[in-house]
Protein backbone atom coordinates (compact mmCIF):
# COMPACT_ATOMS: atom_id res chain seq x y z
CA UNK A 1 0.00 0.00 0.00
CA UNK A 2 2.76 2.47 0.97
CA UNK A 3 6.48 2.28 0.18
CA UNK A 4 8.92 5.03 1.09
CA UNK A 5 12.56 5.08 0.01
CA UNK A 6 15.37 7.32 1.25
CA UNK A 7 13.15 10.06 2.73
CA UNK A 8 15.31 13.00 3.82
CA UNK A 9 14.46 16.19 5.68
CA UNK A 10 16.56 18.93 7.20
CA UNK A 11 15.79 22.10 9.17
CA UNK A 12 18.24 25.02 9.15
CA UNK A 13 21.08 22.83 7.95
CA UNK A 14 20.48 20.05 10.48
CA UNK A 15 19.46 16.65 9.11
CA UNK A 16 16.31 15.47 10.91
CA UNK A 17 15.56 12.45 8.73
CA UNK A 18 18.56 10.67 7.23
CA UNK A 19 17.22 8.44 4.49
CA UNK A 20 14.16 6.67 5.93
CA UNK A 21 12.81 3.67 4.02
CA UNK A 22 9.76 1.65 5.03
CA UNK A 23 6.89 -0.43 3.67
CA UNK A 24 3.32 -0.60 4.95
CA UNK A 25 0.90 -3.31 3.84
CA UNK A 26 -2.88 -3.05 3.94
CA UNK A 27 -4.10 -3.83 7.46
CA UNK A 28 -0.75 -3.13 9.12
CA UNK A 29 -0.71 -1.29 12.43
CA UNK A 30 2.80 0.13 12.60
CA UNK A 31 4.00 1.55 15.92
CA UNK A 32 6.87 4.04 15.68
CA UNK A 33 8.90 4.24 18.89
CA UNK A 34 11.97 6.16 19.88
CA UNK A 35 13.37 8.81 22.19
CA UNK A 36 12.47 12.49 21.92
CA UNK A 37 14.17 14.10 18.96
CA UNK A 38 14.34 10.87 16.96
CA UNK A 39 12.39 12.40 14.06
CA UNK A 40 9.20 10.38 14.55
CA UNK A 41 6.74 13.26 14.22
CA UNK A 42 8.67 14.80 11.33
CA UNK A 43 8.46 11.47 9.50
CA UNK A 44 4.70 11.33 9.92
CA UNK A 45 4.30 14.97 8.84
CA UNK A 46 6.37 14.33 5.73
CA UNK A 47 4.29 11.29 4.83
CA UNK A 48 1.14 13.44 4.88
CA UNK A 49 2.88 16.53 3.42
CA UNK A 50 2.40 18.75 6.43
CA UNK A 51 6.15 19.11 5.91
CA UNK A 52 7.88 18.88 2.55
CA UNK A 53 10.63 16.28 2.37
CA UNK A 54 13.91 17.35 0.80
CA UNK A 55 14.28 14.08 -1.08
CA UNK A 56 13.10 10.53 -1.41
CA UNK A 57 10.43 8.53 -3.21
CA UNK A 58 6.94 7.28 -2.34
CA UNK A 59 4.72 4.64 -3.89
CA UNK A 60 1.14 4.96 -2.71
CA UNK A 61 -2.07 3.48 -4.08
CA UNK A 62 -0.38 2.38 -7.30
CA UNK A 63 1.30 5.72 -8.04
CA UNK A 64 4.94 6.79 -7.79
CA UNK A 65 6.02 10.18 -6.44
CA UNK A 66 9.30 12.06 -6.10
CA UNK A 67 8.86 13.70 -2.70
CA UNK A 68 10.85 16.84 -3.47
CA UNK A 69 8.99 17.47 -6.74
CA UNK A 70 5.45 16.42 -5.91
CA UNK A 71 2.72 18.80 -7.11
CA UNK A 72 -0.05 20.38 -5.06
CA UNK A 73 -2.59 18.42 -7.06
CA UNK A 74 -0.84 15.14 -6.26
CA UNK A 75 -0.65 16.08 -2.56
CA UNK A 76 -4.38 16.87 -2.53
CA UNK A 77 -5.10 13.48 -4.08
CA UNK A 78 -3.03 11.66 -1.47
CA UNK A 79 -4.62 13.57 1.40
CA UNK A 80 -8.10 12.51 0.26
CA UNK A 81 -7.01 8.93 0.92
CA UNK A 82 -5.31 9.53 4.28
CA UNK A 83 -6.15 11.07 7.65
CA UNK A 84 -4.05 12.61 10.42
CA UNK A 85 -4.78 12.64 14.16
CA UNK A 86 -2.78 15.31 15.98
CA UNK A 87 -1.45 15.42 19.54
CA UNK A 88 -3.57 18.43 20.43
CA UNK A 89 -6.90 17.44 18.82
CA UNK A 90 -7.16 20.44 16.41
CA UNK A 91 -10.93 20.79 16.83
CA UNK A 92 -12.97 23.87 15.97
CA UNK A 93 -13.92 25.38 19.33
CA UNK A 94 -17.11 26.96 17.95
CA UNK A 95 -18.47 23.73 16.47
CA UNK A 96 -20.08 20.73 18.11
CA UNK A 97 -18.56 17.28 18.07
CA UNK A 98 -20.77 16.28 15.15
CA UNK A 99 -20.00 19.49 13.25
CA UNK A 100 -16.28 18.93 13.75
CA UNK A 101 -16.61 15.49 12.18
CA UNK A 102 -18.83 16.59 9.28
CA UNK A 103 -17.11 19.89 8.38
CA UNK A 104 -14.50 18.31 6.11
CA UNK A 105 -17.05 16.03 4.46
CA UNK A 106 -19.36 18.92 3.60
CA UNK A 107 -16.83 21.63 2.74
CA UNK A 108 -13.86 19.74 1.27
CA UNK A 109 -15.65 16.74 -0.20
CA UNK A 110 -18.90 18.49 -1.18
CA UNK A 111 -20.96 15.76 0.47
CA UNK A 112 -24.68 16.45 1.02
CA UNK A 113 -25.25 17.54 4.61
CA UNK A 114 -27.71 14.76 5.42
CA UNK A 115 -25.26 12.10 4.25
CA UNK A 116 -22.40 13.72 6.17
CA UNK A 117 -24.50 13.86 9.34
CA UNK A 118 -25.29 10.16 9.03
CA UNK A 119 -21.63 9.24 8.53
CA UNK A 120 -20.53 11.56 11.34
CA UNK A 121 -23.07 10.11 13.75
CA UNK A 122 -21.85 6.58 13.01
CA UNK A 123 -18.21 7.61 13.40
CA UNK A 124 -18.86 9.19 16.80
CA UNK A 125 -20.79 6.10 17.89
CA UNK A 126 -17.79 3.99 16.92
CA UNK A 127 -15.64 5.88 19.46
CA UNK A 128 -18.32 5.81 22.17
CA UNK A 129 -19.61 9.37 21.85
CA UNK A 130 -23.21 8.89 20.70
CA UNK A 131 -24.34 10.93 23.71
CA UNK A 132 -22.00 13.85 22.96
CA UNK A 133 -22.98 14.81 19.41
CA UNK A 134 -24.08 18.32 20.36
CA UNK A 135 -21.31 19.04 22.88
CA UNK A 136 -18.68 21.68 22.15
CA UNK A 137 -14.99 20.92 22.71
CA UNK A 138 -14.84 22.90 25.97
CA UNK A 139 -17.63 20.68 27.30
CA UNK A 140 -15.60 17.53 26.64
CA UNK A 141 -12.66 15.99 28.45
CA UNK A 142 -9.32 15.75 26.68
CA UNK A 143 -9.92 12.07 26.01
CA UNK A 144 -13.33 12.79 24.52
CA UNK A 145 -11.89 15.55 22.34
CA UNK A 146 -9.26 13.17 21.01
CA UNK A 147 -11.95 10.59 20.29
CA UNK A 148 -13.83 13.24 18.29
CA UNK A 149 -10.60 13.78 16.32
CA UNK A 150 -10.38 10.03 15.71
CA UNK A 151 -14.02 9.96 14.58
CA UNK A 152 -13.25 12.82 12.18
CA UNK A 153 -10.42 10.75 10.70
CA UNK A 154 -12.53 7.59 10.41
CA UNK A 155 -15.44 9.45 8.78
CA UNK A 156 -13.41 10.01 5.60
CA UNK A 157 -12.80 6.24 5.28
CA UNK A 158 -9.08 6.74 4.63
CA UNK A 159 -6.71 4.09 3.37
CA UNK A 160 -4.18 5.04 6.07
CA UNK A 161 -4.60 6.91 9.36
CA UNK A 162 -1.54 8.64 10.83
CA UNK A 163 -1.52 9.16 14.61
CA UNK A 164 1.02 11.58 16.08
CA UNK A 165 1.39 10.65 19.77
CA UNK A 166 -2.40 10.69 20.26
CA UNK A 167 -2.22 10.41 24.06
CA UNK A 168 0.69 12.75 24.82
CA UNK A 169 -1.58 15.71 25.68
CA UNK A 170 -3.79 13.66 28.01
CA UNK A 171 -3.76 12.99 31.72
CA UNK A 172 -2.92 9.33 32.43
CA UNK A 173 -6.50 8.45 33.45
CA UNK A 174 -7.78 9.58 30.03
CA UNK A 175 -5.16 7.75 27.98
CA UNK A 176 -6.90 4.38 28.18
CA UNK A 177 -10.10 5.46 26.45
CA UNK A 178 -8.18 6.82 23.46
CA UNK A 179 -5.98 3.73 23.17
CA UNK A 180 -9.10 1.55 23.33
CA UNK A 181 -10.62 3.48 20.41
CA UNK A 182 -7.45 2.90 18.38
CA UNK A 183 -7.39 -0.75 19.45
CA UNK A 184 -10.91 -1.21 18.06
CA UNK A 185 -9.90 0.35 14.75
CA UNK A 186 -6.98 -2.09 14.58
CA UNK A 187 -9.40 -4.97 15.15
CA UNK A 188 -11.39 -3.76 12.11
CA UNK A 189 -8.29 -4.07 9.94
CA UNK A 190 -7.60 -0.35 9.55
CA UNK A 191 -4.15 0.52 8.26
CA UNK A 192 -2.45 2.85 10.74
CA UNK A 193 0.93 4.38 11.55
CA UNK A 194 1.09 5.36 15.22
CA UNK A 195 3.88 7.45 16.71
CA UNK A 196 3.58 6.64 20.40
CA UNK A 197 5.44 6.53 23.70
CA UNK A 198 2.99 3.89 24.98
CA UNK A 199 5.27 0.87 24.66
CA UNK A 200 2.71 -1.52 26.14
CA UNK A 201 0.13 -0.40 23.59
CA UNK A 202 2.64 -0.89 20.78
CA UNK A 203 3.42 -4.40 21.98
CA UNK A 204 -0.21 -5.46 22.38
CA UNK A 205 -1.84 -3.81 19.36
CA UNK A 206 0.64 -3.17 16.55
CA UNK A 207 1.53 -5.77 13.95
CA UNK A 208 4.89 -4.15 13.16
CA UNK A 209 7.16 -1.88 15.18
CA UNK A 210 9.85 0.60 14.15
CA UNK A 211 12.45 2.01 16.52
CA UNK A 212 13.93 5.36 15.46
CA UNK A 213 16.83 7.36 16.82
CA UNK A 214 18.66 10.42 15.48
CA UNK A 215 16.68 10.50 12.26
CA UNK A 216 17.29 6.88 11.34
CA UNK A 217 15.54 3.54 11.73
CA UNK A 218 17.49 1.48 14.26
CA UNK A 219 15.39 -1.64 13.83
CA UNK A 220 12.06 -2.69 12.37
CA UNK A 221 10.18 -5.93 12.17
CA UNK A 222 7.15 -7.78 13.38
CA UNK A 223 6.16 -6.58 16.84
CA UNK A 224 6.58 -10.06 18.26
CA UNK A 225 10.13 -10.36 16.89
CA UNK A 226 11.21 -6.88 17.90
CA UNK A 227 9.98 -7.17 21.48
CA UNK A 228 10.91 -10.80 22.11
CA UNK A 229 14.13 -11.13 20.12
CA UNK A 230 15.50 -7.72 19.09
CA UNK A 231 18.50 -7.84 16.79
CA UNK A 232 20.09 -4.54 17.79
CA UNK A 233 21.67 -3.74 21.15
CA UNK A 234 20.12 -0.25 21.05
CA UNK A 235 16.67 -1.81 20.75
CA UNK A 236 17.35 -4.01 23.78
CA UNK A 237 18.50 -0.96 25.77
CA UNK A 238 15.42 1.03 24.79
CA UNK A 239 12.99 -1.75 25.71
CA UNK A 240 14.82 -2.60 28.94
CA UNK A 241 14.36 0.98 30.09
CA UNK A 242 10.60 0.52 29.93
CA UNK A 243 10.68 -2.97 31.42
CA UNK A 244 12.30 -1.52 34.54
CA UNK A 245 9.53 1.06 35.04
Amino acid sequence: MLTVKNLRKEFHGTQILKGISLEVEKGDVVAILGPSGAGKTTLLRCLNFLERADGGEMDFDGQHFQLDRISRKEIAGIRKKTAFVFQDFNLFSNKTALENVTEGLIIARKMPKAQAMEIGTRALAKVGLSDRLDYYPDQLSGGQQQRVAIARAVATDPEIIYFDEPTSALDPELTGEVLEAIRELAAEGRTMLVVTHEVGFARNVSTRTILMEQGQIVEEGSTKQLFENPREERTREFLNHFNKE
